[in-house]
């Protein structure tokens, strides 16, 4: 990324939420009156020079068209993968089509992140800048931890003062972060996020501090969580 880089965003959200017990996919369900996605969107969109949005969505979505956020002219949809890391790939390359060039930067969020705020995003790309090793919101770990054995029974406790809870958005040069996903493809590596798949070509992303507010939509509780957070508008 340069100083005259332009700035773009990605969404995976072709999941079916598989761990999340409900009638439709995490990403549409309602919080404080409002799909999950649409949060998430409404946040990016609010960030200060964004150029366009790829969405990935599942074959046969019928929701996404729904959504307010989708009457955007910055949003644009594509076809995801099985997987969330197919699907980033699928709308790096929406982007491209758009006109997004490999020296741009782009920030990759989960659809099923709704506390995101455009602030925070806007914190995340000011502090990277134009670090090529780009960078990813994340929480130190306050709570002790404990790793297991395979009965259940405390194995070991760990130190945890360099320990941190990744997040999303991640932000990376856009081409560097293509050429890191299709690596991952091609030795069978299944990475988990973004930054996972830069470290393994020996880039170091920067921790920017995210945010409690930031939570993953992952479990039926969470829900009550972020309920709570996004229905009394808490920061």
């Amino acid at each position: 990324m340069n100083t005259d880089s332009a700035l773009w965003a990605v969404v995976p959200a072709a999941g079916i939420g598989c761990r999340f017990a409900a009638d439709s996919p995490k990403q549409y369900q309602p919080i404080a009156g409002r799909p999950v996605l649409g949060w998430s969107l409404a946040a990016l969109l609010g960030v200060r020079n964004l150029c366009r949005v790829s969405v990935a969505v599942s074959g046969g979505d019928h929701r996404f068209s729904e959504l307010p956020e989708a009457e955007d002219g910055r949003v644009r949809t594509c076809t995801g993968g099985g997987t969330r890391q197919a699907s980033v790939q699928a709308a790096l390359e929406d982007l491209l089509a758009a006109g997004a060039q490999r020296d741009d930067g782009v920030l990759v969020h989960d659809a099923a992140r709704p506390g995101l705020t455009a602030a925070l995003a806007q914190t995340l790309v000011d502090t990277v800048g134009d670090d090529p090793n780009g960078g990813l919101l994340a929480m130190p770990i306050g709570d002790t931890v404990k790793q297991g054995d395979s009965g259940g029974t405390v194995e070991a406790t760990l130190p945890r003062d360099r320990l941190w809870l990744a997040q999303t958005p991640q932000f990376f040069p856009l081409g560097r972060l293509m050429d890191a996903l299709a690596h991952a493809h091609r030795v069978g590596a299944t990475v988990t996020d973004e930054a996972s798949a830069m470290e393994a070509q020996g880039f170091r992303p920067r921790l920017v501090m995210g945010s409690q507010r930031n939570l993953k939509l992952t479990h039926a509780a969470d829900r009550l969580v972020l309920e709570a957070l996004l229905g009394e508008g808490l920061a």
